[in-house]
């Protein structure tokens, strides 16, 4: 049986765990945490990606810019 519980750390209590306890008593559970990324820490995550996201910012600063027509992504 699998069961997802989706909550946020600051609902997580005694009586959480005690729900689960009388729950599942005497079975092996398994909690896995999922923290979620948002955009900023993903795109701040690695180093190339940290220098991509910096070299476009002052490129931004600079009022340089590069205009792609839409239709032309999907070519």
């Amino acid at each position: 049986m699998t069961t997802t519980i989706e909550l946020r750390a600051e609902e997580l209590d005694y009586q959480f765990f005690k729900g689960l306890k009388s729950m599942y008593k005497n079975r092996k559970i398994r909690l896995t945490i999922d923290s979620e990324m948002d955009e900023t820490d993903y795109l701040l995550s690695t180093p190339a990606n940290r220098n991509a996201l910096e070299k476009s910012l002052e490129e931004a600063r600079k009022g340089e810019k590069i205009v792609i027509e839409l239709g032309e992504l999907s070519k």
